[in-house]
């Protein structure tokens, strides 16, 4: 069984989404946003009142459409929650026309883009590849500052925990997150996905400059899973708590054992991989 792949996304109800039949060439596209005032990738066109919010599929999609003079349709790796960012997103779509050199997509593209996204690479890739189903791996970072006062500029993008926590301790509990894993005990109410299990390939702590990044790899990450572990393991740390304690936590597949969701500011989607194993769990 295929799994729903979902990356800290918001509900999905269109379980097995694909583009439509190849129509021209299938071009690949990486990019990356600032998702602080877009409403998450997925477009959502009557959330407001039965009216469009913005995100950034959709502000992708206007640009296309402008180009090729019709709609195009747009598939991303995997829909990213209101305010979270993006270092390498991955998206593909069919383009009918022939006459713009795949690498001049991106200049292109990003002609009709607001400054809040940017294409980076684009490449011609086979007609039944798929920046969703084709994906083996994603990778977060989530970016903690310990002190009290980040840079203002960095405010956006960081969770400020106003104490120092003990890295070690981090990553003696994050040693649990390894392998194949029911993950129901970080799972947000209303996830859609068909199974709740994940094979987690690494999940770590590290510090940079004056962050300290937590960093996980898996096939898929379930509704706000990223920032389910991520506010769990810094409150178990600050508490006293222990690996041991973690390990209860997850085994117990009750998201009333985990702590905290962290905010979504500091959560950037960080890489997307197409080669590898493709694990279905």
């Amino acid at each position: 069984m295929m799994m729903t792949v979902q990356s800290e996304m918001q509900p999905a109800s269109d379980e097995g989404e694909r583009l439509p039949a190849a129509r021209g060439r299938n071009i690949l596209l990486t990019l990356s946003y600032d998702g602080t005032d877009f409403c998450g990738w997925q477009r959502q066109d009557k959330a407001a009142g039965g009216k469009p919010v913005r995100t950034v599929q959709a502000v992708i999609e206007a640009a296309l459409a402008k180009i090729h003079k019709a709609p195009v349709a747009l598939q991303g790796s995997g829909r990213t929650d209101s305010g979270v960012h993006a270092a390498s997103q991955a998206a593909n779509f069919f383009s009918p026309i022939d006459s713009i050199p795949v690498e001049r997509y991106p200049l292109a593209i990003n002609a009709f883009l607001p400054p809040d996204v940017r294409i980076h690479t684009a490449r011609e890739v086979p007609a039944d590849f798929s920046a969703r189903f084709s994906a083996t791996s994603r990778t977060y970072r989530y970016f903690l500052y310990p002190g009290d006062a980040p840079q203002a500029s960095e405010m956006r993008y960081v969770w400020a925990l106003h104490h120092q926590p003990d890295i070690r301790i981090l990553n003696e509990m994050a040693q649990c997150l390894q392998g194949e894993i029911d993950c129901a005990t970080f799972a947000a109410s209303g996830d859609a996905s068909l199974s709740t299990k994940r094979y987690i390939e690494h999940a770590c702590f590290f510090t940079e400059g004056s962050k300290i990044v937590f960093e996980i790899c898996a096939n898929a990450f379930l509704w706000k899973m990223v920032r389910s572990l991520t506010g769990t393991l810094v409150s178990f740390e600050k508490s006293g708590r222990t690996a041991a304690d973690f390990e209860r936590a997850l085994k117990s597949a009750d998201r009333a054992q985990a702590g905290a969701t962290a905010p979504a500011q500091g959560l950037f989607l960080w890489n997307v991989s197409f080669s590898g194993i493709r694990r279905h769990v």
